[in-house]
Order: structure tokens, then sequence, then C-alpha cells
């Protein structure tokens, strides 16, 4: 993500980019760089562990496509959340794993799986 400023400390006069795409809000920007149903999912699943082949990716994330699994990691991958590695090997051989920016949003997975489990915990009272 770049973020170039329009005026001197100004948040609301910022540009941020994610891929080719342009935002002026990064509530937007976040919104669309984890839009799609499962991109949380397999972001989350990337986060338990260091790198994946797409086998496992697909055996993690339960109930995702291969079809909507490579149409979310080419999107995330262009977004610079999701690194590629294709090893020159026979047969061939990709992982997937988190970038830096991707790692960067575990806490708010984190966060989410509290609020997730306080949520359970309050329905089960009620």
């Amino acid at each position: 993500m770049i973020k170039t400023k329009k005026e001197k400390n100004n948040e609301r006069s910022a540009v941020y980019n994610l891929g080719s795409r342009t935002f002026d809000c990064p509530i937007e920007l976040t919104s669309t760089a984890i839009n799609g149903k499962w991109k949380l999912l397999i972001i989350y699943r990337l986060s338990l562990q260091h790198k994946l082949r797409f086998s496992q990716l697909k055996k993690e994330v339960k109930g995702v496509s291969e079809k909507m699994l490579i149409q979310h990691l080419k999107e995330m991958e262009k977004d610079g959340l999701v690194d590629r590695i294709v090893y020159p090997v026979v047969p061939p051989k990709v992982e997937y794993g988190l970038t830096e920016a991707g790692r960067s949003f575990i806490p708010v997975l984190d966060m989410m799986r509290n609020w997730g489990l306080s949520f359970i915990a309050v329905e089960a009272t009620t």
C-alpha cells in the first residue's frame, strides 16, 4: 500500500493505492482488500502456516471451489497480501504465503476471532 499526501498531516486528503486501484478512505481500501467470501479464511489459514501448497490450502478452506480459491489468491497476490512461490521442479511445486502486509492483518483476525467467541458466549447466556 502506498500513501500519498495531498496536504500535510491531513488524512482526509490522502490517497491510498492497492494494486492498481486508488482510494481516499483507508476503510474502503481495507474492505476492498478482504472483500470476498473466502479471503479472510485464506489469510487465516496462511497465518497458521509459513507456506501452504494449493492443495493443502484447498483442504484447509473447507467449501471453497478451486475456481474461487484461484481467483482470490490471484487478487490477493496482485494486492500484495499473498506471495506465490514457484519452484522449478517437475512436477511443478507452487506454495503460497503471506507477505509482510498480509501478516500485518493477523492482529485484526485475532480481534475478529475474539469478538466471535464473545458473541457466542453472549448468545449462549440469552
